[in-house]
């Protein structure tokens, strides 16, 4: 479709320059919403030691408040853009943000372990259509003169909700409870769905859409559960009847998956995208590289406050330089990448990221912070600096203009699905068998080796897969721009969670 027949197909507000009043409530609206999603990303995880000791919570119970979340949302994310588009991208933001509150406040009363993963699994199904939509209403209300700034402060703010996050929730859990971690959300959300309501017009695709890909979003959903199901329960269940149908029914789900995809008149999977070998290699490299992140620094979380015995404060600082390095690294990495290609810094960057890996080896009982902790997240966080915005740039510069938006989408998806599985399978492929409270022992040395050659295996798919001197020419702004959300969005999803 060309720009003068998509512009015709979009009902969309009169485009208003950042400088207006309007601008500025848009801006505040996404930057709430966002905002929420980051927040919770980056304490939660702090908070799992004492959630794990109030609600007796092992380390599978741990697991699936962390998977409850990301498989709804891994699961669920493209066709929250989807709905935004269709239904109206105010009316699904304002629908995710009610959910995600309601889920929150479950969360937060919630008496047993289950009771808390049902609700975390609907935050999971709110944060779906509220992170596409938030996007999408700067996308849709800004100039095209202004777009580029506005995104920039949006991510700018956003950076700014990981950086506080950790203080945020290390305080409350020590100085309250890990209840009131969900508890912050909902005056964030409240406030972001006055504002939506009120000052923020309506915008939606007109065109004429194929069937919705609802057998699609079943298919996919069935087959991360049963799968994430299995990979979590059968190191404590063991590989009972029960478990390993429900293994081999999310197996079949998930083979059968990409067979729907083919036949849906619009997939939610657009298959096509993956005749391109540079975004095929990019998601390669976005898997492995992103399950390292989400798996190491969720069991990272948790050696810190089991093993060396941090509170949860002092848990969350520690790794802060972390997300300071990504947010301060991240745009001269993609200045990098536009001058040169992707493909140096996207197979740099993952190899200092296992050297950072290969270093939270020495984090064990005893262990100086200086000596051992500093130096191996320091050294991490320049690797994932090094990596985020060139790997999103070399996505978007993989396919057309017209396909951006979902080529962007499904390295999401992808990043997502990569932490989701990691917190899964890295603690069992460890042996690590942790109760309550208990420290993880010498599996953590062992997670943090495999997490390593996932870096490096993620380094080599770039090598092997992206083109020298790619022509990433206009699309490395939105790179830039995106990257900066990675280091907040997906940092925060998968491994700030874990800070």
């Amino acid at each position: 479709m060309d720009e003068s027949k998509r512009k015709e197909s979009v009902v969309v507000p009169r485009r208003v320059p950042l400088a207006s009043s309007r601008a500025r409530w848009l801006i505040a609206a996404a930057v709430l919403g966002s905002g929420v999603a980051l927040l919770d990303g980056t304490v939660v995880n702090i908070a799992l030691p004492a959630i794990g000791r109030e609600l007796d919570a092992g380390l599978t119970g741990q697991q699936w408040v962390l998977d409850g979340y990301l498989l709804s949302l891994s699961a669920l994310l493209l066709s929250g853009g989807a709905a935004g588009d269709h239904f109206g991208r105010r009316r699904v933001y304002v629908g995710g943000l009610i959910v995600f509150t309601a889920a929150s406040f479950g969360c937060a009363l919630a008496p047993t372990a289950g009771w808390l993963i049902g609700a975390r699994l609907a935050q999971g199904v709110g944060a779906a259509a509220l992170v596409p939509a938030s996007l999408a209403l700067i996308d849709t209300g800004i100039t095209e003169e202004d777009r580029g700034r506005a995104v920039g402060i949006w991510a700018g703010m956003s950076g700014v909700a990981t950086a506080v996050g950790p203080f945020i929730g290390g305080w409350l859990v020590d100085a309250a409870s890990w209840r009131w971690v969900f508890f912050l959300n909902i005056p964030l959300t409240a406030a972001a769905v006055w504002i939506t309501v009120r000052h923020i017009s309506e915008s939606r695709d007109t065109a004429p859409h194929g069937r919705a890909d609802i057998l699609g979003a079943a298919t996919v959903t069935i087959g991360l559960a049963g799968v994430t199901y299995a990979l979590i329960e059968a190191p404590s269940r063991g590989w009972t009847p029960v478990t390993v149908s429900v293994a081999a029914v999310g197996a079949a789900a998930l083979v059968a998956f990409p067979l729907v995809e083919m036949r849906a008149d619009s997939p939610l999977l657009p298959l096509r995208l993956f005749r391109s070998w540079q975004f095929t290699g990019a998601n390669l490299t976005t898997l492995a590289v992103y399950a390292a992140v989400g798996g190491a620094l969720f069991l990272l979380a948790l050696q810190l406050q089991q093993t060396l015995h941090y509170s949860a404060l002092a848990a969350g600082v520690a790794t802060l330089p972390i997300t300071v390095i990504m947010l301060i690294g991240s745009p001269w990495a993609g200045a990098v990448a536009q001058r040169t290609s992707p493909r140096l810094p996207m197979t740099v960057g993952p190899l200092i990221a296992a050297a950072g890996l290969a270093l939270m080896v020495r984090i064990v009982p005893g262990a100086s912070y200086l000596q051992a902790v500093l130096p191996a997240v320091v050294v991490f966080g320049l690797g994932l600096a090094i990596t985020v915005a060139p790997l999103t740039a070399a996505v978007l510069a993989a396919v057309s203009e017209e396909h951006a938006g979902t080529a962007s989408g499904v390295n999401n998806a992808v990043a997502r699905l990569a932490g989701l599985l990691a917190v899964a399978v890295l603690p069992i492929a460890a042996g690590m068998r942790a109760g309550p409270g208990q420290p993880l022992g010498n599996s953590f040395a062992v997670a943090m080796l495999i997490a390593t050659g996932l870096c490096v295996m993620g380094g080599i798919a770039a090598a092997a897969t992206i083109r020298s001197g790619a022509d990433v020419g206009h699309q490395v702004l939105p790179g830039v721009n995106h990257s900066c959300q990675d280091a907040c969005t997906r940092h925060a999803a998968y491994a700030r969670e874990a800070a």
